[in-house]
């Protein structure tokens, strides 16, 4: 989809379809709706003045109203979509009703489209606050790149509906204002797109996307955007020993992969290593398919299992946002691939293996092999010079089951890095709630015949007690863990996004690193 910004009255734009959000700034629990337009164009406004008077939009989110030949406008068609109550407003409802407006438009069959920049004199300050230009126009592109998608991509039958082409309109033409809306739309571009990638990833079948063909996607990648890249095998494990991201992968015969992405900010100014600066290492299993090894998994729902390597996909994502947008911090990005496959040369209930670190682990459950290969990827991070870790990965059921599919979990052992990840959640919409990760649940994972276990001694607290063992690996490095098993595939249609691989984590784990850069 070719995304292009404009500054000019969007009533005078001519176009197939003009799309402009509204919202509801009813005040009073059971007051009436009362629909504002978010334009300042008194053309657009008064071709939607009888219909909004109607009633019959009632501007919740999502929500969509089309009128064909609007009076007065060069648009053939004009398209409200609600954000909800103005009360509410958020940088996540502005991202999904962009979404919901490009959704509204494929299934139409138009190719060409425009969005309205939602412009603000129907909101309080107090709103307003939290929804500068730059941030609003970020998340109008996002929402509008990200929903563009659909995951049909094996059926040989397949139409083509993508938009071809989309304008941003904005009325505006004050110089500073200009140049904060187009540091957003730039931004929302690079930061939508990357996100996609990581989606792509995940929507891989197993049976293509290997952990080798994982390294190639990511080597390539990281070529294309100018990042070092190498990419590591059964050697390098054996080598680092790494017994146990080895463990893992000796069952399955494709062999495992390694990979090492990095990002050096050019020059010694602002917070880098030269100056005394943190390095960020961003950590991501990359289970390319996950059977649960001799644990069976029970048939069910085994195939979606081809997505268990979604936290790699979104540091892939990330780094690569991160080579574009250059923040003034060094970033390691490590992936740890294999496959968890039952055979004659599988780890085993009972086996004891040795991390790269040294730590000897009990394996009680073969179907924890996510935190064995993080366990020696958070290691090998802090090998390389890494002094802020935060990893990712598709878990554990657990957290499904105490957060739902709404919210992804997250854990740390350091207020700081916490507080920076929670302030960046405030850019990224994402929703992610913070679990424990205590002393008072150590002893969970304790073993009788080695260091620790790798589950707990129990079903209760399973997010918990796999955050704990991977606290183990971190140490008193800041380290900040994300289990985003609940989120990491959208199982509903909703009318900002379709069914299929969600790529959550990229934007929060581009902003928590953006908060170490100068």
């Amino acid at each position: 989809m070719d995304i292009k910004l404009v500054f000019q009255d969007a009533a005078g734009l001519a176009t197939p379809l003009l799309a402009v959000l509204a919202v509801d700034i009813a005040i009073g629990k059971d007051a009436e709706p009362l629909i504002a337009l978010l334009t300042t164009s008194s053309a657009i406004t008064n071709a939607a003045a009888a219909v909004i008077a109607s009633g019959e939009f009632k501007s919740g989110l999502g929500d969509q109203l089309l009128l064909h030949k609007p009076n007065g406008l060069k648009a053939e068609r004009l398209l409200i979509v609600g954000l909800g109550k103005a009360k509410n407003l958020s940088v996540d409802e502005v991202r999904k009703g962009a979404g919901a407006a490009i959704r509204a438009a494929k299934p139409r069959g138009v190719r060409q489209m425009a969005i309205a920049f939602p412009e603000d004199h129907a909101l309080s300050d107090e709103h307003l606050d939290n929804l500068p230009c730059t941030l609003l126009c970020r998340a109008l592109v996002e929402g509008a790149v990200i929903s563009e998608r659909d995951w049909d991509t094996y059926k040989s039958d397949r139409k083509d509906s993508s938009l071809e082409n989309l304008t941003v309109v904005s009325p505006t033409t004050e110089e500073s204002t200009t140049k904060e809306i187009q540091l957003g739309f730039e931004e929302g571009r690079i930061v939508g797109e990357a996100q996609n990638f990581a989606r792509v990833l995940v929507n891989e079948p197993s049976n293509v996307l290997t952990p080798t063909e994982l390294g190639k996607r990511a080597k390539a990648m990281c070529t294309e955007m100018g990042l070092k890249c190498e990419v590591y095998s059964t050697a390098k494990l054996e080598d680092l020993k790494m017994g146990a991201f080895m463990a893992v992968a000796k069952g399955s015969a494709q062999p495992p992969a390694l990979v090492v992405m990095t990002y050096e900010p050019k020059g010694e100014k602002g917070n880098t290593p030269q100056s005394g600066g943190p390095v960020i290492g961003l950590v991501g299993k990359g289970i390319t398919f996950d059977t649960g090894g001799i644990s069976l998994k029970p048939a069910d729902g085994m195939e979606k299992m081809k997505y268990d390597m979604a936290g790699a996909a979104a540091m892939i994502g990330a780094m690569r946002a991160i080579a574009q947008l250059k923040p003034a911090v060094k970033v390691i990005g490590i992936l740890c691939s294999a496959e968890n496959m039952p055979s004659g040369t599988a780890y085993k209930p009972g086996d004891i293996v040795t991390a790269m670190s040294g730590k000897t682990i009990e394996i009680m459950n073969t179907d924890a092999e996510g935190r064995l290969v993080l366990a020696d990827g958070l290691h090998y991070a802090k090998t390389l010079g890494c002094t802020h870790l935060i990893n990712a990965a598709t878990l554990t059921g657990a957290c499904v089951v105490a957060l739902g599919m709404i919210n992804a979990g997250v854990f740390s052992n350091n207020e700081d890095a916490y507080e920076r990840f929670e302030r960046s959640l405030r850019v990224s919409g994402e929703k992610f709630w913070r679990l424990p990760c205590t002393d008072d649940y150590k002893d969970q994972i304790k073993s009788q015949i080695a260091d620790i276990m790798n589950t707990g001694g129990s079903r209760w607290g399973g997010a918990i007690s796999a955050a704990m063992f991977l606290k183990e690996f971190a140490e008193d490095t800041p380290w900040v863990h994300l289990d985003i098993a609940g989120c990491a595939w959208n199982e509903e249609v909703k009318p900002w996004h379709p069914k299929g691989p969600s790529g959550i984590a990229v934007r929060s784990i581009l902003e928590w690193v953006r908060t170490y850069s100068a």
